[in-house]
């Protein structure tokens, strides 16, 4: 299993405003004024796929995607969280979490298709320290454990 990757850009860049991070992975915030509060989380070896970590791992990110999406949910009350790994793009494992209205510009396209309509409903404004603020007490108590190599 590749731990790096010189030419991956996950590897060499946060990949967003880092908002939480342990010595596993860590959450990004995504600057899409169209989609406020939308998150990553990025593992930190370069992995390809979920099932290139071990389960302890899988599970580690699982949670770690899942409080994200309650942490989103919380602050931002949308109608719906979408959640996808794709890495077509960068190859390199991260989650997507992101938070859709009915009357965002592409709902209910995902955020890559077309666009629908122009969306004028103002969204919430919630600062990055807000938002690291509740990760820290969503993910206080989710101890990273790494699997041995």
């Amino acid at each position: 299993m590749n731990t790096s990757n010189g030419t991956c850009e996950l590897c060499n860049n946060p990949g967003g405003e880092i908002l939480w991070q342990s010595p596993a992975c860590r959450i990004v915030r995504v600057a899409d004024a169209n989609f406020p509060g939308f998150c990553r989380v990025i593992w930190g070896r370069h992995v390809r796929e979920m099932s290139d970590l071990g389960s302890a791992d899988q599970r580690y990110l699982m949670a770690v995607v899942l409080q994200v999406e309650k942490v989103v949910r919380d602050l931002f009350s949308p109608d719906k969280i979408n959640l996808a790994s794709f890495g077509n793009v960068v190859p390199h494992l991260h989650w997507h979490i992101i938070p859709r209205w009915q009357d965002d510009r592409n709902f209910p396209e995902p955020i890559w298709g077309l666009v629908q309509r122009e969306s004028t409903t103002a969204r919430p404004e919630i600062s990055n320290q807000r938002i690291t603020a509740a990760l820290d007490a969503a993910l206080a108590d989710l101890p990273y454990i790494p699997e041995a190599s």
